[in-house]
């Protein structure tokens, strides 16, 4: 199963405008934030995640609610949390 996942934005790649920081449950990757550039993107705002790219920009709101939901599921959640752990976008 592969699930969208909410992260919050840390920091925009100075050297890689395409690439930003992103916070997921503690852990830290790049991600590719290239599909949404049509969207104003800083620090602290939301975005859904999949295998590495950037969805969607998404509030608070909405980004806690879908946490609670995949924390609440279990295993798929954890799975998809390892995932990102062992993931890693060349920077450079």
């Amino acid at each position: 199963m592969c699930l969208g996942i909410p992260g919050e934005i840390v920091e925009i790649l100075s050297d890689r405008p395409d690439l930003a920081m992103v916070d997921v449950s503690g852990v830290q990757r790049a991600i590719n934030i290239g599909l949404l550039e049509e969207e104003s993107l800083a620090p602290g705002d939301w975005i859904l995640i999949h295998v590495g790219f950037a969805l969607s920009k998404i509030d608070e709101v909405e980004a806690r609610a879908a946490l609670d939901f995949l924390e609440s599921i279990g295993e798929a959640y954890e799975d998809e949390i390892a995932a990102l752990r062992e993931s890693m976008i060349e920077q450079g």
